[in-house]
């Protein structure tokens, strides 16, 4: 019995997924969700009460999966460079695998409190792993690193939206470009500021 309903739970999620991300929010009728998920409208409402509560549970699953998906890929790196190269990839590829579902973002429901605050956790979340890298390694203003750092993917990531022939291979070269220009850009330029400054702390001294 537990199976069937994680299973009909699963099916509904998915095929939710998929209409919101292909159609939109606004777009999408409950009627289609149950249709695609192979089982009676009424059913679809004995897990979810209305369809802002089932877009809130997609998104959940969705942002819960980036996060535990993101901490697996920083546990197996042991550099800042390969931990830096993990979260640019990851936040491209996220993107770069959801290129026929941008109705998630664009089209998702207006003005929802519930749907803010989550996502403003989930943010808040993502920034405190990529600091906490920052802070690992050092780095001085780890928090204005880490918003520089996924403000500069959030760019990129504009381009496997709005650019049709977009390749997964191009998502590639544009992490990479991003940890490398990160590391010998703004965290270059931090140790050379260090370096600097213990230089002229030594001629004070003298």
């Amino acid at each position: 019995m537990g199976g069937t309903v994680s299973h009909k739970h699963t099916a509904i999620l998915d095929a939710a997924y998929e209409l919101f991300g292909s159609e939109g929010f606004y777009e999408t009728k409950m009627s289609e969700v149950a249709e695609r998920a192979g089982i009676a409208k009424g059913t679809v409402y004995l897990y979810f009460k209305s369809k802002e509560e089932l877009f809130m549970a997609v998104t959940r699953r969705d942002c819960e999966d980036f996060l535990q998906r993101l901490e697996n890929l920083l546990q197996a790196c042991s550099t800042l460079a390969d931990k830096l190269s993990a979260i640019a990839g990851h936040h491209l590829l996220y993107y770069y695998e959801r290129k026929q579902h941008t109705k998630l973002f664009f089209r998702a429901p207006n003005n929802n409190p519930e749907l803010m605050a989550y996502m403003t956790r989930f943010m808040e979340e993502y920034m405190q792993s990529v600091m906490k890298v920052m802070q690992e390694s050092g780095a001085a203003e780890p928090e204005l690193l880490a918003e520089s750092y996924i403000g500069m993917l959030d760019r990129l990531k504009m381009d496997i939206m709005l650019r049709p022939g977009f390749s997964e291979a191009d998502a590639h070269k544009r992490a990479e470009f991003a940890a490398g220009l990160f590391i010998h850009g703004a965290l270059g330029s931090q140790n050379e500021q260090a370096v600097h400054t213990l230089h002229e702390d030594h001629q004070e001294e003298a």
